[in-house]
């Protein structure tokens, strides 16, 4: 059964998806899967390779931008901004509660100048509590808004 919660128009987050879950993301109209969970983190979650080769099989975009102890770097903000940016539709990023991606993706909008309440609002629509980051998001919205 999929969890895919809305975080905006194009951005969905969810927990680990099965390959299952891949077909269904496709079949609901996601053209881009963004992974950010590391591999081998969990016994028995799919690796990046077979979601990655199972993601290019329905013709989806993939990218894999793993979120580890060393959290979130300026460069995963970054590969998450050109992920978003060449995503040719709706998006799915997932990790192992979704999480990670849903602060992965609130920190590159804020990056791209989008209003941090916007986000915190949205997250916690999606039931995803952003709040802790609060500052780091104005401080990134306000330096893109330059």
């Amino acid at each position: 059964m999929t969890d895919f919660r809305r975080l905006s128009d194009t951005v969905w987050a969810s927990p680990q998806i099965s390959l299952e879950e891949l077909a269904q993301a496709k079949a609901d109209g996601f053209t881009s899967v963004i992974n950010n969970r590391p591999d081998g983190e969990e016994e028995g979650q799919p690796s990046s390779a077979e979601i990655g080769a199972a993601a290019k099989e329905l013709g989806l975009g993939y990218r894999y931008i793993p979120v580890t102890g060393g959290g979130m770097t300026p460069d995963k903000v970054a590969e998450t901004v050109a992920a978003l940016e060449e995503a040719e539709g709706p998006t799915l990023a997932y990790c192992r509660s979704g999480t990670r991606s849903t602060f992965l993706w609130s920190l590159a909008e804020a990056s791209r100048g989008a209003d941090p309440q916007d986000l915190v609002t949205a997250a916690a629509a999606a039931g995803y509590d952003i709040s802790p980051i609060a500052a780091v998001l104005q401080g990134l919205s306000s330096e893109a808004r330059r």
